[in-house]
């Protein structure tokens, strides 16, 4: 029976341990919802394939992302509505016209839009219990980066916009 309240600590511990998320998860904070997304292993694929996908960007006067309607300017009311969006927008519209001739790079390219498209179904169902709503500077701020999107060619739009990736990455890691 000593050994009972040691087994009953151990027990409780690795419960608890698998509760929390997994390796390498960060847990963001987009609004009034938590999503909690493998950062790590999101950086890591586009590490690898940056610079290849990049080179693939014909047009360097425009950014999808960025100024003048940059996304650190969202209100942090607002910032689960413009997360599910681009959630939205990379998983429908980027990765699916992402497509090299390299299979390692189409590989990491996959494997992102996996942890995306996970990441745009828990953010969902938050929304839905939330009953977030956006507000019009974020709407606009979504418009422009449609808009930019639209203003290219489907293939070079999509390369661009994963290019721009560690854009999206970075406001989010703010967003924690």
């Amino acid at each position: 029976m000593r050994g009972f309240p040691l087994f009953l600590c151990l027990f409780s511990m690795s419960c608890w341990v698998n509760l929390l998320p997994t390796a390498g998860d960060r847990i963001f904070h987009l609004g009034a919802c938590r999503v909690s997304m493998s950062m790590a292993e999101i950086r890591a694929g586009f590490a690898a394939i940056k610079a290849n996908i990049q080179s693939r960007d014909p047009v360097r006067s425009l950014s999808i992302l960025s100024h003048p309607h940059s996304l650190h300017k969202v209100k942090s009311s607002d910032r689960c509505c413009i997360a599910h969006h681009l959630f939205t927008f990379y998983v429908d519209k980027v990765f699916r016209h992402c497509r090299t001739e390299d299979s390692f790079v189409n590989r990491k390219i996959s494997s992102i839009a996996n942890s995306f498209l996970s990441a745009r179904r828990k953010l969902g169902q938050c929304r839905e219990q939330n009953n977030c709503v956006c507000g019009e500077e974020s709407t606009e701020k979504f418009k422009q980066i449609l808009a930019n999107y639209e203003g290219l060619n489907v293939t070079s739009a999509a390369m661009k916009s994963l290019g721009e990736l560690d854009i999206l990455l970075d406001w989010m890691e703010k967003s924690r």
